[in-house]
């Protein structure tokens, strides 16, 4: 109990911060955009559910559960298969054993789920992290490259000399969040776990958002516009208006936009209030594609598609196989077939896909 207390004490700053920021209409750092009326107090009725990318049979594994309000939620009751549950710690954390018998696990709680890649054996541990070489400073993000421990508690992650918090962890990945303190710019990642300490690099980028120029009003056309501060080169960035009673986006209601590069590297949207309301978009760094993950993913979700559909998704892996390039013509056909999907297993598995990518 000790150790937990410690744990409690140490994530009570990432707590208190949340992982989910609102913004009053000037400029400030944050992944979401809102004008009006705060939200209620934190909830967990809808959740987000935190795996690590890949798994490994019958090793542990750590979780984490995220409320709305973006913020670790506690006393959340996750559903892993094959009768297997967990209920998340106080710091909102659950701790679990991978089931056997299937190359892939789907974690459900509250109406909500997530996927994550099952690997049958752990792979040897590689000589340095594997880290995109840019990621968000608000958002978490995957270090992987084998070796880890299945406590998240028992990994060590700092971000440029910064203790970050291991949200989730399996022998293959971790999940970390940097800390609050942490500045954007250039990081040494350094992971010491039981066995080994190794280090890595990536660059910490932060997600800047001014007040709409010219103001919205309804009916009028605006531009809203991203600033990536912490690297001159130019991000990718994915946009996703969550207010589309209130907000049109151009382009449609989710966007893949580059920023700028150079001193400003600023990207910016064009968008136009519908009517008067509250409203909110988010907006986060897109992740390297990583094509051998989608495959496995679509190889997971061929069962459960129907032979037309499953057809389908073998011709999709078996294109990002031997042309890796294709990756986002790939995606934009998964979000095409998305549109037909009802919610279940089979969504959660390409939604994954698509994510991969």
């Amino acid at each position: 109990m000790r150790r937990k207390g410690r744990s409690i004490a140490a994530a009570r700053k990432w707590m208190a911060a949340g992982l989910l920021f609102t913004l009053a209409p000037a400029a400030a750092e944050s992944r979401a955009w809102g004008q009006g009326p705060a939200g209620p107090a934190s909830t967990t009725w809808t959740v987000t559910i935190v795996l690590p990318p890949r798994l490994v049979a019958g090793q542990p594994a750590t979780l984490a559960v995220l409320g709305t309000d973006g913020k670790l939620a506690r006393g959340v009751e996750v559903d892993l298969g094959q009768g297997a549950r967990v209920r998340t710690d106080p710091i909102g954390r659950a701790y679990f054993t991978v089931p056997t018998g299937e190359n892939y696990l789907i974690a459900k709680s509250q109406g909500s789920s997530a996927a994550a890649l099952v690997d049958q054996a752990p792979s040897a541990p590689a000589n340095s992290l594997a880290v995109d070489a840019r990621v968000s400073l608000k958002d978490t993000f995957s270090i992987c490259g084998g070796g880890f421990a299945g406590d998240a508690e028992a990994n060590r992650v700092q971000l440029r000399g910064e203790p970050a918090l291991v949200l989730a962890a399996s022998p293959e990945c971790l999940v970390v969040l940097a800390s609050p303190q942490t500045k954007p710019g250039p990081a040494a990642v350094s992971v010491k776990t039981p066995m080994a300490e190794r280090a890595g690099e990536t660059t910490l980028v932060a997600l800047q958002y001014a007040a709409p120029e010219p103001p919205l009003l309804a009916q009028k056309k605006s531009r809203l516009v991203v600033t990536a501060v912490g690297t001159e080169d130019p991000v990718r960035i994915r946009i996703q208006n969550e207010s589309p009673g209130v907000l049109q986006f151009s382009h449609g209601d989710q966007q893949e936009l580059n920023t700028s590069g150079g001193a400003a590297n600023q990207a910016s949207f064009e968008v136009e209030a519908i009517r008067s309301g509250d409203y909110s978009f988010q907006a986060r760094i897109v992740p390297i594609a990583d094509t051998a993950d989608a495959g496995r993913y679509l190889d997971a979700a061929r069962p459960l598609a129907g032979e037309n559909l499953g057809k389908e998704l073998k011709k999709l892996a078996q294109r990002l196989k031997r042309h890796p390039r294709d990756a986002e013509k790939v995606r934009a056909e998964l979000d095409y077939i998305l549109n037909t999907v009802m919610a279940g297993d089979l969504r959660t598995l390409l939604v994954a896909a698509r994510n991969s990518l």
